[in-house]
């Protein structure tokens, strides 16, 4: 079958193939099928996409691992990623696997095979699950360059590797003790500023500025790409640090005729990696396994005991989002001690204390009763209640003669509850009815009114003396609320 500029179909073996051209290429692709309708199938898939302008994958089955290593590489390039050290390590164990493998046939029985062989062999999860994002990451950039159709699914590993190590101040200080003077200054300016080794150890005397008692990591130079300023001159410990290892670098360079660009330094160059010596000092010190980036989170958690303001801790150690507050859970515990002494106080059925807008005021259990304790809603509506009445007691103060005017309630909306109203007499003329004591007022904001002087009120809120208007459905349920706790 051959249809001008739609294609053809024909055979090799028993094997039915398809023919057509796209943009001045010809394309020859085989069905896999000995049944003509399969290719009938492939050849019309194929039209439709060429009619949208994009041919998907034409060439699926000549993608090599090489091409997918080639589109990692360049992948990494151009975004300026800094693990590529980490993707070769994962490739040296991928390509004798996958090398003589064509893309299109990696499935997810042969990655899930991958993953228990490199088990069996004693790789660490974490090590594996590595590998296995580096193999998917290729085969998507795959599909992203039009050389695969999908990205097959692969398996997951689940990691349960979260960090759990702390240091105390106390534990801290004890490694400090056990450590060499060049590298201890570095580790001590680590774990006060909640910076990263790695940031310490390219920090250069340019970027400190005595002056105005800063030192800032330039943007592009940290993990997000950010940049940092630290105000050192507000901590006593961290401004005399920087000025012994100033001295120490100027004696250094008036002795040996070098100038010396980074802040830690040893024998003149800068830090390398110094983990046989962190270790031997942990183990002195009798806390063997701490890494160095435990001192981070530890810097991260006292700024949360001290009570400084998220956004403010997140801008000092660089961390972009809260994930670290919930990956390592770290909480204020003046938050927790305040949420058990609310538990304790609403299981005794004690006062508990309750922020407000307006300072702190006492709910008691008898109001807790009356809003339903046994709702999910009756905290709420407790403090706006609270909230409520303050606002109305803080507006009666600038209102003329706001504190001699009784509530008012109009008449419009029979839900005053307080006292409830008596059968007007059959001599009485009016054609509204009327509570014992009530007098008729005047038109209030439009509508006529019954005034009611509310009961004296023996409990820890103090009722005011305004009018209370209500225009909506959701207002007179709360004044409803609301009278009714002042009644009790």
């Amino acid at each position: 079958m051959k249809t001008r500029g739609m294609g053809s179909l024909y055979r090799r073996g028993k094997t039915w193939w398809v023919q057509y051209s796209f943009r001045g290429r010809l394309y020859r692709e085989s069905s896999r099928s000995q049944v003509r309708i399969d290719a009938v199938r492939l050849l019309r898939m194929r039209q439709a996409e060429m009619s949208s302008g994009r041919l998907a994958a034409p060439d699926a089955e000549k993608v090599t691992f090489d091409d997918l290593v080639a589109l990692i590489r360049a992948d990494y390039v151009q975004k300026q990623n800094r693990t590529w050290d980490r993707v070769e390590h994962a490739l040296k164990h991928l390509r004798p696997v996958f090398e003589r493998m064509p893309a299109v046939a990696i499935s997810y029985g042969d990655v899930s095979r991958y993953i228990t062989a490199r088990l069996d062999a004693g790789a660490a999860r974490g090590t594996v699950h590595h590998e296995v994002a580096a193999l998917g990451r290729m085969l998507k950039l795959a599909v992203l360059a039009g050389l695969l159709h999908v990205r097959v699914p692969l398996p997951v590993l689940k990691l349960d590797n979260v960090r759990k190590g702390f240091f105390t101040d106390d534990e801290a200080r004890r490694v400090l003790k056990h450590l060499p003077d060049w590298y201890a200054l570095p580790i001590e300016f680590a774990w006060r500023t909640g910076w990263r080794i790695g940031e310490v150890k390219a920090l250069t005397w340019a970027q400190v500025d005595f002056a105005a008692g800063t030192v800032r990591l330039e943007p592009g130079t940290t993990k997000n790409r950010e940049g940092r300023i630290f105000p050192f001159a507000a901590s006593p410990m961290l401004a005399a640090l920087l000025r012994k290892q100033l001295a120490r670098t100027q004696a250094w360079q008036h002795e040996h005729g070098q100038v010396i660009p980074w802040v830690f330094w040893r024998l003149g160059a800068q830090l390398g990696d110094h983990r046989d010596t962190w270790m031997r000092a942990c183990r002195l010190a009798g806390l063997p396994g701490r890494l160095v980036h435990d001192l981070r989170r530890s810097a991260v958690r006292n700024l949360e005991r001290a009570g400084v303001p998220r956004s403010a801790a997140m801008k000092l150690t660089g961390h972009l989002t809260e994930s670290v507050y919930r990956r390592y859970a770290i909480v204020s515990e003046a938050d927790l001690n305040d949420a058990v002494r609310r538990l304790v106080a609403y299981q005794q059925g004690t006062p508990a204390s309750t922020s407000t807008g307006g300072g702190t005021s006492t709910v008691p259990a008898q109001i807790r009763s009356l809003a339903g304790s046994g709702e999910d809603c009756a905290d709420a509506a407790l403090e706006c209640v609270a909230r409520r009445t303050q606002r109305a007691a803080s507006r009666s103060g600038s209102r003329p003669f706001a504190a001699d005017r009784p509530a008012t309630v109009p008449l419009d909306h029979a839900h005053w509850k307080l006292n409830p109203p008596s059968r007007p007499s059959t001599s009485s003329t009016s054609p509204h009815k009327k509570s014992p004591g009530a007098t008729r007022d005047s038109n209030v904001d439009g509508f006529t009114s019954l005034s009611v002087t509310p009961p004296a009120v023996t409990s820890a809120f103090s009722y005011p003396s305004v009018p209370f208007t209500c225009r909506s459905r959701s207002s007179r349920m709360l004044n409803n609320l609301s009278r009714r706790i002042f009644a009790t």
